[in-house]
């Protein structure tokens, strides 16, 4: 069975980023090499790094559908792949009465695909095309579903009992995604590619945020980034991602903020910090010395970049 393709790794880069997503080499040929060879990627990385946003944007790229599968504790084969409408069921059988139809016939009818409710993993392997199946956050579901899942990414087969076997028309491209809250069995990791993203660089993130937030000056974009760069060193309960730093952008570019200061942090530290420990360690002196050792660096052109290793050594003595 074919399926469109995005080309070779640059190609993959390119697409990428006219999605809005800003990826480096060995995310594009994670993406290139799962396309090429069949094979589901795993995703593993600290919450709001972007994992969900590559099933997104690849689908976007490829111009198939997304269809997303969010696990949770609890989850079921039935929630999962499919359900009988019980209620339409009933409405059939309550017409069919006094009809002279066998009772096998009336059976064969009410569990027939025209009543069959489809699920994701059901919806995945009977698309009229290809598309991106995302299994989001795979670490919360029980072990049993786990093993459920091997089986449909090993055959792209199911059985329903009162239908047959359903194959898969067209093999899904798949994106598995896990926050690490539960160790994965060594089953589905052999049966995956495996990529694992970071928290961004501050030159990658500067290149996010200058993407995602149109209006933000040049200058408040490195301040955010040299911020969020440093502030990821320090021992929160809940480091903040890439999402945390976009809405933390977008705060305060509506608050018309054209630089960082004690003030312009205090007033928005939500956007970042969720937990009460969190705002009050970055309340600390730490905020003072973090700002000033930023604005020093931007005013004597020495780079942020380049000045980071830097103030995160004089941050720490």
């Amino acid at each position: 069975m074919s399926r469109p393709t995005l080309g070779n790794i640059e190609q993959i880069l390119q697409a990428l980023e006219q999605e809005g997503y800003i990826a480096d080499r060995e995310i594009a040929t994670a993406i290139y090499l799962s396309i090429e060879l069949h094979k589901p990627l795993l995703v593993e990385g600290a919450a709001g790094v972007g994992k969900t946003e590559i099933a997104k944007v690849m689908s976007q790229a490829l111009g198939t559908d997304l269809i997303r599968l969010q696990c949770y504790e609890g989850l079921d084969v039935s929630t999962a792949l499919y359900e009988w409408n019980y209620p339409k069921q009933m409405l059939r059988i309550r017409l069919e009465e006094g009809t002279d139809r066998t009772v096998e016939e009336k059976e064969q009818t009410i569990f027939s695909e025209a009543f069959l409710l489809r699920r994701p993993l059901l919806q995945a392997i009977t698309h009229h095309r290809a598309p991106v199946l995302l299994v989001d956050e795979i670490d919360r579901a029980d072990v049993e579903f786990e093993s459920f899942l091997l089986e449909v990414l090993s055959d792209w087969q199911v059985t329903i009992p009162e239908i047959g076997t359903i194959r898969a028309r067209h093999i899904p491209y798949v994106v598995l995604t896990s926050n690490r809250t539960r160790e994965l069995s060594d089953a589905l990791r052999r049966r995956c590619l495996y990529l694992w993203i970071d928290y961004p660089s501050f030159e990658k993130e500067l290149r996010i945020v200058l993407r995602k937030v149109p209006g933000i000056s040049q200058q408040l974009a490195e301040q955010i980034a040299a911020f969020m760069h440093l502030v990821r060193r320090l021992d929160l309960q809940k480091v903040p991602g890439v999402a945390e730093t976009l809405d933390w952008s977008l705060a305060l570019l509506r608050l018309h903020r054209d630089h960082l200061d004690r003030t312009s942090v205090e007033e928005t530290i939500g956007c970042l910090f969720k937990h009460h420990e969190d705002q009050r360690l970055v309340r600390g002196p730490w905020l003072d010395a973090a700002l000033a050792a930023i604005h020093e660096a931007q005013r004597d052109g020495e780079g942020l970049a380049r000045a980071l290793n830097r103030i995160e050594r004089t941050l720490k003595a």
